[in-house]
């Protein structure tokens, strides 16, 4: 009797246990299917989450929940910030413009306030030994501050050199601030890189600290922006980590990419970008002086007129992809872009296919082996229908391409830290220098050329005869694009 007793309570709790767990799945599709989100993507949780009830709600909770519309900072500190960053209402756009670069400006004046800077100094760089030395000149130059992020910090002897340049910087009384983001540095965490730092006057933080179980739902938002602010006068915006690979190659023969510094008044986003990060991660908003002087130096293009757009998860309409949809559709001579990673979204995709169907000459280059076998395979399972659409495509074969940059007709051109994938564009906190300067673009074409010469061009008959494993691989990985 008390044996029956028993098996009928642990039946009963379950069941109990059965349709509380069935309840709860039930209640997170409704909360997929309210969110209103892309259909394949709510579709394929939604899926998950029938097919898969454990998992699935693990993996939702871990990659799935959405931060859309949510502040970085409240209105009156924005306002703040504005403010003290000299924003005006967008000009009457001089008309030497193009049609097309004056509606580009307005789009990212009206989707993310990114003022319109002109009178800024340029130089772009295009491999890692110059532009660090250049970076660090500007670093021991400092006297105010230096407000510095960066995705990836590594614990290398490049990290190190930074490391004790800040530091020195900071016992000579020159406030010194770091943002690293906690996954992408988690090396250089966990041997206590970043506490030496803070030893010595470093404030250092991370963005997005997860612990487990409370924060890890953070895990898919990553902070990927490698920014820094010296004094308000210069600043440095592009796709290079800190880690000796960007100097040595490590390993990939090359490890290719692309940063430009600016001095001059454009600074001033620079600097509100960080002080907005800075609060989001809960601390006191920085008002900074930002002088925005010209100090320029050798082999700057001088009077560049410039945007930065920042995105972000957070963000209402998407600001970077909206932004290269309307850069690729309005092009009228060429779309030239160069990405370690080609996962482009349906709406890009289209963009791409149909310039290049109107005869605009559109080129793509990748890296044929990049830092990542899965994101490889995904990103080559593209390459089919952008030779059908007549887009040239161009594997790298110097090393690891891992720039990430746009080239539109010969006016137009944008760099930063925003690769052409899904993470870039949904999921990562991305920045990007919007350039309108015929001189800066032909600058960056340049260095397109001169990276085709070590690249091969693929031509459609030599690419359906690759494996039929290869063929597979690539179609399963694509699979996954979403939420690599």
């Amino acid at each position: 009797m008390h044996e029956l007793f028993i098996s009928i309570t642990w039946n009963g709790l379950w069941w109990s246990l059965t349709v509380g767990y069935a309840v709860l799945i039930l209640c997170v599709i409704a909360i997929v299917i309210s969110e209103n989100r892309n259909p394949l993507k709510a579709l394929g949780w939604v899926t998950a989450l029938l097919l898969f009830p454990v998992g699935g709600i693990i993996l939702y909770f871990v990659f799935g929940r959405s931060i859309r519309n949510v502040r970085m900072i409240s209105r009156r500190n924005r306002r703040k910030l504005l403010r003290h960053e000299g924003t005006q209402p967008l000009p009457k756009l001089d008309r030497r413009l193009s049609v097309e670069n004056r509606q580009r400006i307005r789009l990212a004046y009206s989707i993310g306030g990114a003022n319109l800077y002109t009178g800024n100094d340029v130089r772009i760089f295009d491999e890692g030994e110059s532009h660090f030395e250049a970076l660090f000149e500007d670093l021991r130059k400092a006297r105010e501050y230096i407000n510095l992020q960066f995705y990836i910090i590594a614990c290398d002897s490049l990290g190190r050199r930074l490391r004790d340049i800040l530091i020195e910087r900071a016992r000579a009384g020159v406030k010194v601030r770091v943002i690293y983001d906690y996954i992408g540095s988690f090396d250089a965490r966990r041997r206590d890189f970043f506490q030496r730092m803070k030893e010595n006057g470093v404030e250092v933080h991370s963005f997005f600290r997860l612990s487990f179980p409370s924060h890890v739902n953070r895990l898919n938002w990553r902070n990927h922006r490698k920014v820094v602010v010296i004094d308000g006068n210069v600043g440095y915006i592009g796709g290079m980590n800190v880690a000796e690979r960007y100097v040595t190659g490590g390993g990939f023969g090359k490890w290719r990419d692309s940063v430009a510094r600016i001095s001059g008044p454009c600074v001033a986003a620079l600097q509100y970008h960080f002080a907005v990060d800075w609060k989001f991660m809960g601390h006191d908003l920085l008002c900074d002086p930002v002088g925005g002087e010209v100090r320029g130096i050798g082999g700057d293009v001088s009077n560049v007129t410039l945007q930065v757009l920042a995105s972000g998860p957070n963000d209402r309409w998407g600001n970077m992809l909206l932004l290269f949809y309307k850069a690729i559709s309005t092009a009228r001579r060429r779309v030239w872009l160069q990405t370690p990673y080609f996962l482009p979204s349906e709406a890009l995709m289209k963009a791409l296919e149909s310039a290049a169907l109107a005869g605009v000459d559109v080129r793509v280059m990748m890296p044929r082996r990049s830092d990542s076998r899965i994101l490889t395979y995904a990103s080559h399972s593209y390459v089919e229908e952008c030779l059908v659409a007549g887009i040239k495509v161009y594997f790298y074969d110097a090393g690891m391409l891992h720039a990430k940059v746009l080239i539109v007709d010969d006016d137009f051109s944008t760099l930063g830290s925003t690769n052409f994938d899904f993470r870039s564009l949904e999921h990562n906190f991305e920045e990007n220098l919007l350039m309108y300067s015929p001189e800066t673009n032909a600058i960056l074409a340049r260095s397109f050329e001169n990276d085709a010469k070590e690249s091969t061009r693929l031509k459609i008959s030599d690419w359906n005869r690759r494996e039929r494993k290869r063929k597979i691989q690539e179609s399963v990985y694509r699979l996954l694009s979403p939420i690599l």
